[in-house]
C-alpha cells in the first residue's frame, strides 16, 4: 500500500493541478458559479480516486511482490496477473530465473568435474609417493632420510587438498561417534613423529584415560595434524615441547594444543583464520600457506565445535577446542 501511494503521489498531484487550471480558465473568463465549480473539482477527484481503487485491486499482488524481500527463489515463479504491466514482469522475471538456473546447473556440472577429477588426481599421485616411500625405507643413509621426509610433506599437502574438495560435500561425508580422544591424539602424533624429531620438537600428551567425545574420527583427525603441523613448523629448532592437554568442564570437554614458538604478532590475531593469510610468519616460513587454520575453523564449525587461539608473540600459541557433551 505505501510503495502505491508513493508512486501515485505525482499523478494526484498532477490530476489536482490539471483541475485547478481549468478551474481558473473559466474563473477568469467570467464564469462566476463557485459552488459548480467545486462541484465539479469534487466530481473530478471522485472519478480519480474511483481510478486509484481499480488500479490498486488489479495491481494489489504486483506491488506486494515489490514491497517484501525475495526470500527464495522459487518467489520468481510466473503468478497470474490480471493487468499487463504485472503480466509482463512477472514473465521476465520467470525468464530471467529460467536462465538463471540454467547457468546454476551448468556450472555445478562443471564444479562437481573438477571435484572427481581432484579427487581422481589425488588418489593417482599417492600410489606412486607410496612407491617412493617404500623405496625410502630400504635404505637408512641421510638421502634417503630426506626423501622420505619429502615424500611425507608431499602425502600431507595432497591429504590438505582432498579434505579441501570434500568441504562443500562435507553433509555427505561426515559421520559423528563417540571418539576415545587419548587414542585420536596419539595416533595423530604417532603420524608427525617423523617431523616432531627432524624439527627437534617434543610431543607431550596429558588427557585421561577413558575421556570420550562426540565427533568424527576422520575429520577430527585431519584437525589435529593440521594444528600439531602449525605447531611443530612455529617451533622448530627450538627443543621445547609441544602440549596436548584435555579435560571435562561442566557440559563440555576442552582439548588444548600449546606450542612454545615464536607466536603470532598481536596484529595478526584476528585475521588467522581467513583464508589465503598468512601474515607477518608466512613472510620467514616460506611452507606457509595460509588455507590450514581457515580449513579447521570451517570443518569445527560444521561439526558444531568451537575453537579458540591465543598467542603471545616470542612465547608461543595455545590452541582450545570446546566438545559440547
Amino acid at each position: 500500500m505505501k510503495l502505491f501511494i508513493r508512486e501515485h503521489l505525482p499523478l494526484l498531484a498532477f490530476t489536482l493541478i490539471e483541475l485547478l487550471t481549468v478551474l481558473a480558465v473559466f474563473w477568469f473568463d467570467g464564469y462566476d458559479h463557485p459552488l459548480t465549480a467545486l462541484y465539479a473539482l469534487g466530481l473530478g477527484l471522485f472519478v480519480f480516486a474511483g481510478y486509484l481503487i481499480f488500479r490498486y485491486a488489479t495491481h494489489r499482488g504486483f506491488y506486494k511482490r515489490l514491497s517484501h524481500p525475495v526470500v527464495s527463489l522459487g518467489e520468481f515463479e510466473q503468478r497470474h496477473e490480471p493487468s499487463p504491466l504485472p503480466s509482463a514482469l512477472s514473465e521476465l522475471m520467470e525468464t530471467q530465473y529460467k536462465q538463471y538456473q540454467t547457468m546454476l546447473q551448468g556450472w555445478e556440472r562443471k564444479h562437481e568435474n573438477h571435484l572427481t577429477f581432484m579427487n581422481q588426481w589425488v588418489h593417482q599421485m599417492k600410489t606412486p609417493l607410496s612407491v617412493i616411500e617404500m623405496i625410502a625405507q630400504e635404505e637408512e643413509d641421510e638421502r634417503t632420510r630426506s626423501i622420505a621426509e619429502e615424500a611425507e610433506r608431499m602425502r600431507r599437502g595432497l591429504e590438505m587438498v582432498l579434505y579441501v574438495a570434500r568441504l562443500d560435500t562435507f553433509e555427505q561425508d561426515f559421520s559423528v561417534e563417540n571418539i576415545a580422544l587419548k587414542q585420536l591424539v596419539n595416533e595423530t602424533v604417532h603420524e608427525y613423529k617423523r617431523y616432531f624429531i627432524r624439527s627437534h620438537v617434543y610431543p607431550e600428551v596429558r588427557i585421561e584415560d577413558g575421556l570420550y567425545v562426540r565427533t568424527d574420527g576422520k575429520w577430527m583427525h585431519f584437525i589435529l595434524g593440521q594444528l600439531l603441523n602449525n605447531a611443530i613448523k612455529y617451533s622448530a629448532g627450538s627443543g621445547q615441547k609441544v602440549t596436548i592437554s584435555a579435560k571435562a568442564d561442566g557440559h563440555e570437554v576442552i582439548l588444548d594444543i600449546q606450542d612454545r614458538g615464536v607466536g603470532i604478532p598481536k596484529a595478526d590475531l584476528p585475521r588467522v583464520f581467513r583464508p589465503f593469510y598468512t601474515g607477518e610468519n608466512g613472510r620467514h616460513f616460506k611452507e606457509s600457506t595460509g588455507m590450514g587454520l581457515y580449513i579447521v575453523k570451517e570443518v569445527i564449525g560444521k561439526l558444531n565445535h568451537q575453537i579458540e587461539l591465543d598467542s603471545t608473540e616470542g612465547e608461543g600459541t595455545l590452541v582450545r577446542i570446546h566438545f559440547p557433551k
